[in-house]
Formats: C-alpha cells, sequence, structure tokens
C-alpha cells in the first residue's frame, strides 16, 4: 500500500465518519482486500482503522458535548453508539470522564487529532531477503482458529498461549519424530483473513514428503491433527534475529513499511509461514516466508 493510499484510506474515513463504516468499507474504497488493508495499515499507522474511527469519534463528540446542548442519547445515536450505556463506557475508557462530566467547565478531555501521513526519508539500513518458489506443499499440522482482529493486537498473545498448551500436552515432539533428525523443522503456518469469515486458521506442523512417515499420518488425524496443504507459490524469505517472537513483528513491519513499497511486490492470499529450524544458525528465531508477487500481475 503506498502513502497515497493511505492519505485516501484516512480521507475517506473523515468523510464518512458519521455514517456506519468499519475497516471492510475503507478496503473497499481503495480497491484493497480486507485482509491486506488490515494488516498494512495496522503496521504503519499502529492502530486499526476501526481504532481510528473510534477514536476520531470519540473525540467529536466530546467536543460536541462541551460546546453544545446536544444530550448524550443523542450523541450517543449520533456517533454509531447502540445505546447511552455502550456509549458512556467507550468515552469513560478513552477520556477518563464521563458525557455528563464532558460537559461541564474544567473537565479535562482527550484530544484525538487526524492523522496526517508525511513523507519522511526512511531505510538506510540493510534489510537481508531471498526469493523462492515452492510448488504445493503438505503439512501435518495442529491447528485452531483465531479471531481475525488478534492479527496486529500486541497485546494478544492467543498464539504464543497455543504453542505453550501444545508443548505442555506433550503434542509437538510426536510429531516431529515422523521425520528423520536433522529434519525435524517445525513450520507455524497462518492461514489467510477471508472478507467473509471472522477467523482465520493457524496451525503448528511440519512437512509431510518423502522424508515423512506417512504411514502414520492418518493415525495422527484420527487423534485431532489436520492436513495442510498450499497451492504453488513465489515467496519472499525473511530471516529473524533475536530472543523471542519480537523480531518477527518488526520483521512484519518492515516488510510493509519498506519491502513492499520498495519492491513493488504485494502479498497474496495464500499461507504464510515462520520456519522453526531444527539446526538453525546462531541467533536465528525463526525465517518468515511471506507468499508474493508482483503487484497488478495475476
Amino acid at each position: 500500500m503506498s502513502i497515497q493510499l493511505i492519505q485516501q484510506a484516512i480521507r475517506y474515513m473523515e468523510e464518512h465518519i458519521y455514517e456506519n463504516i468499519s475497516y471492510t468499507d475503507v478496503a473497499k474504497s481503495i480497491h484493497m482486500s480486507n485482509y491486506n488493508f488490515h494488516r498494512t495499515f495496522s503496521f504503519i499507522t499502529g492502530m486499526t482503522a476501526n481504532e481510528y474511527i473510534r477514536s476520531r469519534r470519540l473525540t467529536l463528540a466530546a467536543q460536541e458535548l462541551q460546546t453544545t446542548d446536544i444530550s448524550v442519547i443523542d450523541a450517543a445515536y449520533k456517533y454509531g453508539y447502540e445505546s447511552p450505556e455502550s456509549f458512556s463506557k467507550a468515552f469513560s475508557r478513552f477520556h477518563g470522564a464521563t458525557p455528563k462530566q464532558a460537559k461541564q467547565n474544567g473537565t479535562e478531555l482527550h484530544l484525538f487529532n487526524p492523522l496526517v501521513i508525511k513523507m519522511m526519508l526512511e531505510g538506510g539500513s540493510i534489510m537481508d531477503y531471498r526469493m523462492e518458489h515452492r510448488e504445493r506443499q503438505r503439512f501435518i499440522a495442529l491447528v485452531r482458529a483465531f479471531p481475525n482482529e488478534s492479527v496486529n493486537d500486541v497485546d494478544d498473545h492467543s498464539i504464543p498461549d497455543f504453542w505453550a498448551e501444545c508443548e505442555e500436552k506433550h503434542l509437538i515432539e510426536p510429531m516431529k519424530l515422523l521425520r528423520p533428525a536433522g529434519k525435524r523443522d517445525l513450520y507455524g503456518l497462518c492461514g489467510p483473513l477471508r472478507d467473509s469469515e471472522t477467523h482465520f486458521n493457524y496451525g503448528i506442523g511440519i512437512l509431510a514428503d518423502e522424508d515423512t512417515d506417512t504411514a502414520k499420518l492418518e493415525q495422527f488425524v484420527d487423534s485431532g491433527y489436520s492436513i495442510w496443504e498450499t497451492e504453488p507459490a513465489g515467496y519472499a524469505v525473511f530471516k529473524c534475529f533475536g530472543p523471542d517472537g519480537d523480531c518477527l513483528g518488526e520483521t512484519w513491519s518492515k516488510f510493509y513499511k519498506e519491502f513492499a513499497p520498495q519492491t513493488g511486490y504485494a502479498q497474496t492470499d495464500g499461507t504464510d509461514y515462520e520456519v522453526y529450524y531444527e539446526n538453525g544458525e546462531r541467533g536465528l528465531f525463526c525465517e518468515l516466508w511471506v507468499p508474493v508477487r508482483k503487484a497488478g500481475s495475476v
């Protein structure tokens, strides 16, 4: 997503701030999929489009409550809330004061101004990557569905918790033993966010290829594991160095802020995945494989 498209998205939100819109409407207005818009906007601005809309509405509501005789009930419905109670709750969380208190002189309120995206001098640092192509791939994996909103929620730890749960229940090691020593790499498989669905799938798995003991796969599937298949795709591959998953989030941020705008590649709706090598190089947390194609290509 270019800087111009982000600014266009912000302009659309400002022009329709009193209407019943969400990030899906904004994505449609700039002809992007919900998935790509949600992730790109979040990484570049540090907030989701829905958070931006909510913060702007609550700012405008406070100003109107302070400067006019609008009632709390009318303000609630004008700014998109289903009831005065839900409006008051959201207003209090944002401002630290109730809508009724906002009508009183001397009440401190928060101001959230419209975003203005400006060109900045960035880069100057090396971002290593390589391009790879993979034919269809097959995995055996532990799979769980997660809410779409969790993708860019820095406070959401549901996927790391999923890893911890699978480790504690000793579900990962038996799967790894289906492969020979030296080839027991683990994959964190992330399915695409579909516009028509509220959840996406995330899986912890291994490759199911000629090096895998496929005779036992049916037994694993019967006990709750799943077969995950990917289509042929080109990938941009990035090494994530660090002691924990923070380096993964930093790499995603650089992908959207630097790699995609500078190279002209766009993420596709295929499976992206992390590879956790059994014998990885020193300091490597994982490799991030992002399915991409040149923007505008089919």
